[in-house]
C-alpha cells in the first residue's frame, strides 16, 4: 500500500475484504444440491452491491461494489464460471466440487476471495479419496503462501513450497496459473511481480525471481487438481470481461453506449454482461469493443 496514502487505503482494503468474505459466507450456503449456478451468481453479486451501498454514503464521488463478479465454477471446471440469463441451466448436484470466486472494491481497492466445497460433505460424512486430497493440498498451500508472502521472501520461494506439498498429496498444481501484485482499480497489475504455480517451460524463461517489499498487495490464487495439471479450453463462452486501457474509435452507436457504461460503472475492473439491463443489447455492444 502507498505509504502516501496511509490509514485510509488500508482501512478501504480492510473493508472489501471484510465484505468479500460476509457474502462468501452466504454464498456457501447457497450451494445445496438442486440450486441453479446462476441464481447463486445472482445472489453473490446482488449481496455485493448491497452490502457495499452501506459504506462511504457521504461520498458520492467514491467508486464502490464488484471487482469481481460471483462465479460458481463445478468439478473440472477450473475458473471464471458465471453464466448469463441466456445460458443453458447449471444444476448442483450432490457430491460436486464446487470452487466459488467474488470480489468487492471501495474506491478501486479490492478484495477478492475464493472458497472451494464438496456439496453435501460433512464431519460425518466427509469427502473421500482423490477429491479430499485435492481439496486439503489446495488449502495447506494456500496457508503457506499467505505466510510467505512477506517483504524479503520472494515468488520462487512461493511456488517451490507449493509443489512440495502437492507431492505429498499425489496431486498437482494446475500448469502455469499466475498470481499478481494488484494495484487500485486493478485485480491484475500492470507488473512483472508474479507468482507461477507449475511453470511451462516458457514460464521458467520468462518469470523472474523477485522479492516482496512493504506495502504491496497480492491476490493469490491456488489451483490444485489430481490429475496432470494440463489445461484446455472450454467450449463455453466467456462471460467475464474487463476493459483494457487502450483508447480506440468505436463505430456502432451501441458500442459507443457500451463502452460508456462500462467505463462509469466497472472502471478497469472484471464484470459480467448479466450486470446489464438488455443482455441483447451489451452482446452487441461487446463486439466492436
Amino acid at each position: 500500500i502507498n505509504a502516501e496514502y496511509g490509514d485510509a487505503v488500508l482501512t478501504k482494503y480492510k473493508t472489501a475484504g471484510e465484505i468479500s468474505n460476509l457474502v462468501m459466507k452466504a454464498v456457501i450456503n447457497e450451494v445445496i444440491p438442486g440450486a441453479s449456478v446462476i441464481d447463486i451468481c445472482s445472489f453473490g453479486d446482488k449481496m455485493i452491491l448491497d452490502e457495499t451501498a452501506k459504506h462511504y454514503k457521504k461520498d458520492k464521488q467514491l467508486k464502490k461494489g464488484i471487482a469481481f463478479p460471483t462465479c460458481i465454477c463445478v468439478n473440472e471446471v477450473v475458473c471464471h464460471f458465471s453464466p448469463l440469463r441466456s445460458d443453458p441451466v447449471v444444476t448442483i448436484k450432490e457430491g460436486d466440487l464446487v470452487k466459488i470466486e467474488l470480489g468487492v472494491h471501495i474506491d478501486g481497492y479490492a478484495g477478492v476471495v475464493a472458497h472451494s466445497i464438496v456439496v453435501g460433505s460433512t464431519a460425518e460424512n466427509p469427502a473421500t479419496g482423490g477429491l479430499a486430497d485435492a481439496v486439503l493440498a489446495a488449502h495447506n498451500c494456500a496457508e503457506a503462501a499467505l505466510r510467505l508472502i512477506k517483504a524479503g521472501n520472494t515468488n520462487q520461494q512461493i511456488t517451490e513450497t507449493i509443489q512440495k506439498i502437492t507431492d505429498a498429496y499425489n496431486c498437482s498444481p494446475l500448469e502455469g496459473m499466475l498470481s499478481y501484485e494488484i494495484k487500485r482499480y486493478q485485480t491484475e497489475g500492470a507488473t512483472d511481480k508474479q507468482i507461477v504455480l507449475n511453470p511451462n517451460e516458457a514460464q521458467k524463461k520468462e518469470i523472474k525471481s523477485m522479492e516482496f517489499a512493504v506495502h504491496e498487495v497480492y491476490a493469490m490464487d491456488v489451483f490444485v487438481t489430481t490429475g496432470s495439471g494440463k489445461m484446455k479450453e472450454s467450449n463455453v463462452s466467456t462471460t467475464v470481461h474487463k476493459r483494457s486501457d487502450e483508447t480506440y474509435l468505436l463505430k456502432m452507436k451501441a458500442s459507443r453506449a457500451f463502452f460508456s457504461d462500462v467505463c462509469n460503472r466497472f472502471t478497469l475492473m472484471p464484470f459480467t454482461l448479466r450486470a446489464f439491463e438488455d443482455e441483447k443489447k451489451a452482446k452487441m455492444g461487446l463486439k466492436e469493443c
